[in-house]
């Protein structure tokens, strides 16, 4: 399922599995992130019982977000050459891309957000898992 040097169904099983990866670690991490957000105690227990933003749009949004991520985590990899496209590789590139574009960003915004350190630490730790798990995902499946 290959077009254009790009594996769509890896990219949509990378995509699915950093989602997956992202329910995982927020639940875990809950807690931690309600603080370094700011939220009240109330605020977090109505959050918690799914009272605070019932909205289904975020995890539209977040599927989507993921999609075009690996999509384009996939077209990097593919430009690294033939017989390139390996699990490492992947792996490599997605580490790479999150320190220059992602860690960068959230470094950036959450400074003049006047954010808790803790918040971006958090949240960076998501995206460079999402993105290392893309990046194997895709490596492993090649073009």
């Amino acid at each position: 399922m290959s077009f254009a040097g790009i594996n769509y169904l890896a990219v949509v099983i990378a995509a699915l599995a950093g989602f997956g990866f992202g329910a995982v670690y927020y639940m875990a991490l809950a807690t931690p992130w309600m603080n370094a957000v700011g939220w009240s105690p109330e605020q977090q227990a109505a959050h918690l019982k799914g009272q605070l933003n019932p909205s289904k749009l975020p995890f539209l949004i977040t599927i989507v977000a993921n999609l075009v991520m690996a999509w384009l985590l996939a077209g990097v990899i593919g430009h690294l050459g033939p017989g390139q496209v390996t699990i490492r590789n992947g792996i490599v590139s997605a580490a790479f891309l999150w320190l220059g574009f992602v860690a960068t960003t959230l470094s950036v915004n959450y400074a003049f957000g006047m954010r808790k350190p803790m918040l971006a630490l958090i949240d960076g730790g998501h995206w460079l898992g999402v993105l290392l798990i893309m990046g194997a995902v895709i490596g492993a499946f090649g073009i």
